[in-house]
């Protein structure tokens, strides 16, 4: 329904009933009906909404002060533990173990995004902490035909009731077969590195928060067919974002309704790597937690540099014009982060 039109339209001149003469009385073709039994059954279904919707509306509200209870319990790190955190991080090992073999060509259905796929579940397969990892494969018409795609899901302990939830996707875009090859070092290969660097560095203290069953736990989305295959469009475009989230929306989470409602918080990281970054706040409510980010070291919960890096969609997006010091920065950003939010 359009906005404003709420209820029943209003007749115009020529509709029934306004300015016609009236339909001519028919006859009953069924008994009358008893008042009192469609008054009965008014009642109760009109009970059972009032009782579905306060329960709903509960549990929305639990949700909101949950989250507001949470948002006034973290807080910054002491300066000893935040070293600590931030010295479980190797630049070395992000970029050589993490980042070069992504830098590949993995367009949608492509030998090398199955290579990728692969190295990614077996990167987060072989944790100490023992995530728990799911493949959601399927097939998509596209302009281009019926393609497959396969979205990795990575959640640190199932059971938890809430989730932190990181983002990012791992396909590359897809140009005419002449065109130089085009491997998307910020678009994006640096934020799946990062998320398997944060996995990595923090795996003992992740651990022991799932040991401890805190009621947040950590989850990594890598998601495949972001980018469009032909041109950018709600039917050509998040072909994994948009299925994932059906799935999720579809399977049952304790205590909200579905794995959706799940997520307490909601990060997606893109297009970094490039030198001199800046980011802005896209959301209303996550606002507290750009400005937590932000007084971290970064001006930040979409984390996408706005504009574009230069290289974007070009075939200059590679190793080489990628900022090692901003990398470093941003894994360091987002493990204090994460050790913040999670309570580690």
């Amino acid at each position: 329904m359009r906005s404003g039109g709420r209820g029943r339209p209003r007749l115009r001149l020529g509709d029934r009933g306004l300015l016609e003469p009236p339909s001519p009385r028919k006859r009953r073709l069924l008994p009358r009906v008893q008042p009192l039994p469609l008054l009965l059954l008014a009642l109760a279904v009109g009970t059972a909404l009032l009782i579905f919707w306060g329960g709903w509306r509960r549990w929305n509200e639990e949700l909101a002060r949950g989250r507001e209870h949470r948002a006034q319990l973290i807080g910054s790190l002491p300066e000893a533990k935040l070293r600590m955190v931030v010295g479980q991080l190797d630049p070395q090992r992000l970029w050589g173990t993490f980042l070069r073999p992504l830098l590949i060509v993995r367009t949608p259905g492509s030998p090398g995004n199955l290579q990728v796929r692969k190295f990614l579940e077996a990167t987060l397969r072989a944790l100490t902490a023992g995530w728990h990892v799911e493949l959601d494969p399927f097939t998509a018409s596209t302009p281009l035909g019926p393609v497959d795609f396969g979205n990795v899901v990575a959640t640190l302990d199932p059971g938890a009731s809430r989730h932190l939830t990181l983002a990012c996707h791992y396909d590359s875009k897809l140009f005419p077969p002449e065109s130089a090859t085009f491997v998307g070092a910020t678009d994006s290969a640096v934020p799946c590195a990062l998320l398997l660097e944060l996995a990595q560095a923090l795996d003992l203290m992740l651990s022991k928060a799932k040991q401890q069953a805190a009621p947040v736990t950590l989850q990594l989305l890598f998601l495949d067919g972001e980018e469009a295959l032909k041109e950018w469009g709600p039917k050509d475009s998040l072909y994994g974002s948009r299925h994932l989230a059906q799935l999720m929306e579809a399977i049952p989470h304790s205590p909200g309704p579905t794995r959706i409602q799940a997520i307490e918080l909601f990060v997606l990281l893109d297009l970094l790597g490039a030198p001199n970054p800046t980011f802005y706040s896209h959301f209303p409510q996550t606002i507290r937690w750009f400005h937590r980010l932000r007084s971290i070291g970064v001006p930040v919960v979409h984390l996408i540099a706005t504009p574009f890096p230069p290289v974007w969609h070009t075939p200059a997006d590679t190793e080489a014009n990628l900022h090692p010091p901003t990398v470093h920065n941003l894994s360091r950003i987002l493990a204090v982060f994460l050790a913040e939010y999670l309570g580690l």
